[in-house]
Parts: C-alpha cells; sequence; structure tokens
C-alpha cells in the first residue's frame, strides 16, 4: 500500500466533501433558521484537515493501486460518516451525542435512513437538507463522482476506486473509459432527481420538501423532512410518485442509460435481473395486499396503496413509511424485512445483497438438486442466455456466506447489549441491508439505543454499503502481505 497516495487523495476528497456543507449553510442563511454557523464550523474544520493531508502532497504522482482503492474507499466512507457528523454535533436545536452525530451522519452517507432524531418538524431547515444531501450524495457514491475527477487533478487509477465503490457482482463498465463511465451514472442520477423534485411539487409538495424529498428517493435513502415521512403529506399522488421512483432507483443504472440510448424499454425486459426484480415485487405487493385485506386490517383502497407502498419502500431498501407497518398482523413484518435482504438491481442505489446474487443462489441450488438426479450432468448456471463463469458462482457463495457470519455475529453482539431479540434481530437487517425502519424499539427511531450499540450498527450500515468484502479483506494477511 502506498500511504502517500492514500493521504493525497483522502485529502483531496475531504476537501471537496467539505464544500458540500456550505450549501445547507446557505439554506440556513436564507431562511434564518440560526443553525448555519454549525455548517460554516463543519465546512472550516473539515477542509482544514483536509488541506493539511493534501497539500504538503499535492506535487506527489504515483498512480492508485488495486489495494490503495480498497483503502481509500474504507477510509474515506469512515472518516465521512465522522467529519459528517460536525455540524450535526455542533448544532444545540439537534442536541445528540458523539456517537448519536456520527450514528445519524453514517445513516445518511450509507443510505441507510435510520435516525436518532426526534420531532424533524421543529428542526432548522438547513439541518433537514443537510440530512437530505448527504443522502443524495451517498446514493450513487462520492467515490464514483470523484473518479471522474479525480484524472483532471492530476491522479491516476480510477479504476480501481470504481471497482472498490461500485455495489453488485457486475463491475461491467458501459464505456471504454471509467471516467466517461462515472460521468454518465452521474448524469443519469441528477436527471432523475430532477425529475423526481418536479413531480413531487406539482404533485403538492412545498419547492423545500419536494427537493429534500427527491434525493432521498433517488438515493434510496428514507430519510425525510417531517417525522411522519411521506405519510405526513396523506397524498395517494405524491405515494405513487415515491413508489415510481424508489423502483427506478432500484434498477441498474446502466439500464437507464443504455435505454435512454438506444430510445427502446426493450432494454429492460432483456434484463433477466430487471425482470425478477419487478416480479419478486408484484407477488410481494399481491401477497401483502391480499393479507391486509382479508385480515380485516384495512379496507381495500388502503390496503392497495399503504401494502404497494410499503413493499416497495422496503424490499427497495429505501425506508419511507406511510403507515406502522411494523403493527400490521401476522408475518407482514417479518416478510417485508427478509425482502429488504433481496434488496435493489446490482448498479442501483439500493442496498441488500442485491437481485442478481439471489437469482444466481437459487440457480445454483437448482442444478446442485438436478445433479443429484443425473450425476454426470453438465449443467450450466445461465442467466438469460449467457452461462456464468465458475468464478462468480463462487464469489456469489462466499459472499452469501460471509454475510450470513457477519449477520450472526452482529446479533450476537447486540444482544449481549441487552437489546431484545425482536429489536437486535431487525436492527441488523435494518442497518446491514441499508433499509433504516425496524422493529420492537427502534420501529420509530433508534434514539433509545446507547453508544456501543449505536457504534455496532455504524459498523453493519459501513459493510453494507460496501457490501461487506471491501471492507474484511482489510483485515485479511493476504491483502497488506507484500
Amino acid at each position: 500500500m502506498q500511504i502517500l497516495v492514500v493521504l493525497r487523495v483522502l485529502g483531496l476528497l475531504l476537501s471537496i466533501f467539505s464544500v458540500t456543507m456550505l450549501v445547507p449553510a446557505l439554506v440556513s442563511l436564507g431562511y434564518r433558521d440560526g443553525s448555519a454557523q454549525s455548517f460554516f464550523s463543519g465546512f472550516a474544520l473539515t477542509l482544514f484537515i483536509g488541506l493539511i493531508a493534501y497539500l504538503p502532497l499535492r506535487n506527489y504522482r504515483a498512480p492508485i493501486q488495486l489495494r490503495d482503492g480498497f483503502v481509500i474507499v474504507v477510509m474515506f466512507w469512515t472518516v465521512l460518516g465522522l467529519f459528517g457528523a460536525i455540524p450535526l454535533y455542533l448544532d444545540e436545536t439537534v442536541n445528540l451525542s458523539i456517537a448519536q452525530s456520527v450514528f445519524e451522519s453514517m445513516s445518511g452517507f450509507t443510505t441507510t435512513g435510520a435516525t436518532v432524531i426526534v420531532g424533524l418538524d421543529s428542526l432548522p431547515q438547513g439541518i433537514l437538507m443537510y440530512r437530505q444531501l448527504v443522502q443524495w450524495l451517498g446514493g450513487m457514491g462520492i467515490i464514483v463522482l470523484a473518479v471522474a475527477i479525480l484524472p483532471l487533478l492530476g491522479i491516476s487509477g480510477g479504476m480501481q476506486l470504481f471497482r472498490a465503490e461500485t455495489p453488485g457482482p457486475q463491475k461491467e463498465k458501459i464505456t471504454p473509459r471509467v471516467t466517461d463511465t462515472a460521468k454518465i451514472l452521474w448524469y443519469v442520477y441528477l436527471f432523475l432527481t430532477f425529475v423526481c423534485m418536479l413531480c413531487y411539487w406539482i404533485a403538492g409538495m412545498p419547492l423545500f420538501d419536494a427537493v429534500g424529498h427527491s434525493f432521498s428517493t433517488v438515493a434510496i435513502g428514507g430519510f425525510s423532512t417531517h417525522d411522519a415521512s411521506i405519510g405526513h403529506y396523506n397524498s395517494e399522488a405524491i405515494e405513487m410518485i415515491a413508489v415510481v421512483f424508489m423502483l427506478i432507483s432500484g434498477v441498474n443504472f446502466a439500464l437507464h442509460y443504455l435505454a435512454w440510448r438506444s430510445w427502446s424499454l426493450r432494454i429492460y425486459f432483456e434484463d433477466t435481473e430487471f425482470k425478477v426484480y419487478i416480479l419478486l415485487l408484484l407477488v410481494l405487493s399481491m401477497v401483502t395486499i391480499g393479507y391486509l385485506y382479508f385480515t380485516d386490517t384495512t379496507d381495500l383502497r388502503s390496503s392497495f396503496f399503504n401494502g404497494l407502498f410499503q413493499v416497495v419502500s422496503i424490499a427497495t431498501t429505501t425506508g419511507f413509511t406511510t403507515a406502522e407497518y411494523f403493527n400490521w398482523p401476522g408475518f407482514l413484518p417479518v416478510l417485508l424485512l427478509f425482502a429488504s435482504f433481496v434488496g435493489g438491481c446490482a448498479g442501483s442505489t439500493g442496498g441488500g445483497m442485491k437481485v442478481i446474487r439471489v437469482l444466481l443462489l437459487f440457480k445454483q441450488g437448482y442444478r446442485e438438486l438436478t445433479r443429484m438426479v443425473h450425476p454426470a450432468a453438465v449443467v450450466p448456471v445461465k442467466v438469460g442466455r449467457k452461462s456464468m463463469p465458475p468464478r462468480v458462482i463462487d464469489a456469489v457463495w462466499g459472499f452469501f456466506a460471509t454475510y450470513v457470519v457477519v449477520f450472526a455475529l452482529m446479533l450476537l453482539l447486540l444482544m449481549a447489549t441487552g437489546l431484545n431479540q425482536e429489536t437486535a434481530f431487525s436492527a441488523v437487517v435494518a442497518c446491514l441491508n441499508n433499509l433504516g425502519p425496524g422493529l420492537g424499539e427502534i420501529s420509530l427511531n433508534y434514539s433509545s439505543l446507547d453508544s456501543i450499540q449505536l457504534s455496532l450498527l455504524c459498523i453493519a450500515m459501513l459493510l453494507g454499503r460496501l457490501e461487506i468484502f471491501t471492507l474484511l479483506i482489510l483485515l485479511t494477511p493476504v491483502f497488506w502481505r507484500k
């Protein structure tokens, strides 16, 4: 590992990130809500530390190697959560401890959407906009944006950052140059955000809320400017707009670009992962709507809108709410939590294990059953018409096994701190899958958890955002061996 390269890039990225704190500062000044000082202080401190790391090494030229890329990604997401917590900790109206501030910041940047803040409706607009903004930045990944910027600043090796940052098992570029790929992904991201904001505004959201919710919707984050989340507006039109854009944001962004370039929706329906993604959401929606209606929980209209919204929100790991789904009867709350394990498609802003991995696990399991009947048969694992290489199947099984072990370990650690089984289980599900809302003590928020519990969940959120291996690889001896 090249320590000087890592420090130089981290310093530069931290300096760039500090500028984003000026946006909520300006919002605060515009609304005169009194929170601007905390953002200016956070900006100054973050920029100062970033420049200290960058300026002495600004003329140091060396390409980023593969190991450097992993270290930079993990270190940057870690310091991002820490420095992003500064304005939240300094602002007296929020009144958060250090652990709570870091948790809120990490939840935003990892697009988890879990919150420790009670009373969002009375918070300053600057704080509210900051929470939405950090989710938007974390959605596509600041590192992917940096891949497009770093070459302009004389830093090569963007592909190593792209490989370490982009989610899912398929790391394919949609253009020959990774810089162009990163730019295209961000253009798609920006376009969807703008259209989403416009739709919310037309449907009746105030402009401030429309901007904020478009950030967290396209990022599949789930933060809201109101305690009641999307349910605050009591508008079926707004809810359906959210459903549409949550669905879109859970799809591989490369597909959006390819469909736009070819002016054809056929691109989507030729993609196996997309078809499975839509099928899963349809089946879950039908089960949820039917169960709510036939158990007389709500009438047919409410069952349809509430059921559809919560399925899409939780299955895509967004985490918006319009109803207290944790109080729904029978197996529904747990079913929805299990749906978050699947999450969105690879290459989307969604969390979870990703649809393509679950699909490959199912196909591999079916192949083993076939082999039991026909031991000598050669049965390839195919996605569409393409046979998957054995290395991809091995990687998926390795990821799944590690995912289960990490989940079990986190669950046991949380229970060891005194949390009951329901709360601990749902907290790990919600944070490891970057979902947000849980059950039990955290059904409304995470304010009842202590510093140790919040710290463990910060690790879970980071593991989920970086898809486990990116973080765990730093703990292996082989990574540090020359």
